[in-house]
């Protein structure tokens, strides 16, 4: 008589919604997975990332929740506070479920051998939460015909050589309207921030304990600010005056209004063909950092997968196994080269150099390049906060004031921290209790 199957259950968020169009290999992994291991059965569900969390929320109320869930890295605090109906964590830390093995049901464990500044972004207190599956970066897209056309040679590094290059190519008779154009986004200020050493919160970040002050108006952030506000006040940077404007600064830079634009690494997949159909280059460079201080490295952007507390060891294991699976090196290189993504593991990134894709795409390296240039510090690895999406709105409020009504930035800055501080409060109190409960903010940063 034929072993009834464990079912699997693995919630996934929808590349279609946040990237390329181009299959999610899941399907074909699950598939290839189930007929490796016949004992188990994994099913693919999707929903929207932005509404991953609470779906899961739900979910477990209803004693319903998936045993993999893949949650965007904004979402990390709120994912180790979900609760499940017992009211303990959703949630259990996946390297306390590997507990030092190589390999799970003979799938080789892939977490010492990922990028460890993707992978440590998952790491509380010192223990890994959760397994990246994808990685993404902010760097530099040049139109290196108006740069020579200007006379800049490379694309600009440091702050002070985009200032220059801003400045040579203001003096172009017929030149850009304006040198360079980024989305008002909170990434950019948690990058910026993160390349020069500084903090969000305290508590390490909110890595060594659970975050209780925030501050958004630190030197580091300070440094970011007003040199942006130079050089929107001087007409080099472009603001088109709406929030996160990703799809303005896309047309402005296929328009050649501007000749540099700070976008995700996940961008190359249309702005290199932009460049193409309009004749002229366009160049990846790392995001350029304060030349004032040394450089502590980029951040982290992505999604990981949790695993869910109380399995059985059999649906653990078979869960874990998956995870492993999905992350293995022709898997996770064949991800990144579909969706303009950071090779999660060093093994793919050899993988890719095998095929000669970084031979033939050597600006599709250039990000992962820049990640793996971090130097781990709480700092470059990006805060966890709860009430995240509230805290960034913040953020980027308060730089919209400072472009469009002259806000000194200090104060309008010391303003934004005063609010996310009362989001902040309001979100740990919610979660401590008592009752101990599955907070309410639960949104995804955008």
């Amino acid at each position: 008589m034929t072993q009834p199957r464990t079912r699997i259950d693995v919630w996934l968020t929808d590349p279609a919604s946040w990237a390329t169009n181009e299959a999610d290999i899941a399907v074909s992994a699950a598939a290839e997975f189930n007929g490796a291991h016949p004992e188990y059965q994994v099913e693919i569900n999707r929903y929207d990332f932005r509404t991953m969390p609470e779906e899961v929320a739900r979910a477990a109320e209803r004693g319903e929740a998936p045993d993999i869930a893949e949650y965007h890295f904004t979402s990390t605090r709120a994912a180790m506070d979900t609760l499940g109906p017992d009211g303990n964590p959703l949630f259990t830390p996946v390297e306390r479920a590997v507990a030092g093995r190589s390999e799970i049901l003979g799938e080789p464990v892939v977490l010492d051998d990922m990028v460890p500044a993707a992978r440590d972004y998952f790491r509380y207190q010192g223990e890994l939460m959760s397994i990246p599956r994808t990685a993404s970066g902010i760097v530099l897209y040049a139109n290196t015909d108006l740069l020579a056309k200007a006379g800049v040679a490379e694309p600009p590094r440091t702050w002070r050589e985009v200032t220059a290059a801003c400045e040579a190519l203001a003096k172009l008779p017929n030149g850009p309207t304006h040198g360079i154009a980024w989305p008002n986004f909170y990434w950019v200020f948690l990058q910026s921030v993160a390349q020069q050493g500084g903090l969000i919160a305290d508590r390490d970040n909110g890595r060594s304990g659970r975050a209780e002050k925030v501050d958004l108006a630190s030197s580091e952030m300070m440094n970011y600010v007003r040199w942006w506000q130079g050089l929107h006040r001087d007409g080099h940077y472009l603001y088109t005056g709406k929030l996160m404007d990703f799809a303005g600064g896309y047309e402005a830079f296929e328009e050649q209004r501007i000749a540099l634009f700070l976008s995700s690494s996940v961008d190359a997949s249309h702005l290199l063909d932009r460049g193409e159909r309009h004749g002229f280059t366009v160049a990846v460079s790392p995001m350029p950092y304060n030349d004032e201080v040394p450089l502590a490295g980029n951040m982290m952007g992505g999604f990981s997968l949790w695993l869910a507390a109380g399995l059985d060891q059999a649906k653990q294991d078979g869960a874990l196994a998956f995870m492993q699976y999905l992350n293995r090196p022709d898997n996770a290189a064949e991800w990144a080269r579909r969706h303009y993504r950071i090779p999660i593991s060093r093994a793919a990134v050899d993988v890719l150099q095998r095929e000669g894709w970084y031979r033939d795409n050597p600006r599709l390296r250039v990000a992962g390049e820049q990640l793996e240039a971090a130097d781990g510090s709480p700092a470059a690895l990006g805060p966890l906060l709860g009430g995240q999406a509230s805290i960034m709105g913040e953020i980027t409020g308060a730089m919209h004031d400072v472009l469009t009504a002259d806000a000194e930035p200090h104060a309008r800055f010391a303003e934004a921290t005063r609010r996310a501080q009362e989001f902040l409060d309001a979100y740990n109190s919610y979660c401590d209790g008592p009752p101990r409960r599955t907070p309410r903010d639960l949104a995804v940063s955008l």
